[in-house]
């Protein structure tokens, strides 16, 4: 049986994470959600690092903006066209690393942390308490740090209504109703107040949980689905206006746990 590491890797070894954000309009929402939210937390000189940083979207960006960036990325594939989207930006730096041993780096020494794709993969409590530790141990007091995670309803409804309900349903949830999270799912979902759950002990202070692509992903394949550029502009500049909205979290695919290390 493959391990994690194994599967994760075998996964983005065939997918086209580089386009993610670009070829479709819920990407495109998460993305521009996204970095809104850091520009909120984002001061001039900050030095930030994002884990699971995939093919650099994030940290190119940040990095053609002037801030200093290190990024870690666990799959060589990814790592590869990272560098390369990443090549002549002296304030990047890319490393392959997993988000459950940052022991390169020092305690308090980022003031921004993006984590934002270890916990879609991480199932065994222990890695996934070790992640959001290690996060938190390398930011600084006071520091920012952003948890991305996925809804378990956003998974169900954006793959599980074409003939595989049952499937899906058995997937990620035990007969009692509880969340399942285990290495196979490939990406693993939350229940919101699960996720949230995960932090009360840590020396954090909750700032936001955010909705990033709404329910973009389980409606955009419908035949019907028509948005213009400007209509996407208009949407996804109202989505900003609610993307706080506790009734409204569930039904995203894509989500934002933020928090400010506690001083």
């Amino acid at each position: 049986m493959e391990d994690r590491i194994g599967i994760v890797g075998g996964f983005y070894a065939q997918s086209d994470e580089n386009g993610r954000l670009q070829r479709s309009r819920h990407g495109q929402l998460e993305y521009r959600t996204t970095m809104a939210y850091i520009g909120r937390f984002l001061k001039p000189g900050a030095k930030v690092l994002e884990l699971g940083a995939g093919t650099g979207r994030y940290s190119v960006a940040l990095a053609k903006q002037g801030t200093d960036v290190t990024a870690v990325e666990l799959v060589e594939s990814n790592l590869a066209i990272l560098r390369e989207n990443g090549k002549g930006i002296a304030n990047l730096a890319a490393y392959r690393g997993d988000a459950i041993d940052l022991s390169r780096f020092a305690d308090d020494t980022f003031d921004l942390t993006l984590s934002f794709g270890p916990m879609y993969h991480l199932y065994e409590t222990e890695d996934v308490q070790r992640a959001i530790d290690e996060a938190i141990r390398v930011t600084k007091p006071n520091g920012v740090i952003f948890f991305a995670f996925l809804s378990v309803y956003g998974i169900m409804y954006a793959n599980y209504f074409y003939g595989k309900w049952t499937e899906g349903q058995a997937e990620n949830f035990a007969a009692d109703g509880t969340v399942r999270h285990f290495k196979e799912q490939l990406f693993t979902g939350y229940d919101v107040v699960e996720f949230e759950q995960l932090f009360t002990d840590k020396p954090v202070e909750p700032l936001a949980t955010v909705g990033t692509d709404g329910m973009l992903e389980a409606i955009e394949e419908r035949p019907d689905f028509a948005m213009t550029d400007a209509e996407f502009d208009a949407f996804a500049a109202w989505h900003l206006t609610v993307a706080e909205k506790r009734e409204l979290l569930g039904a995203t695919n894509h989500l934002l746990y933020i928090c400010r290390k506690n001083g």
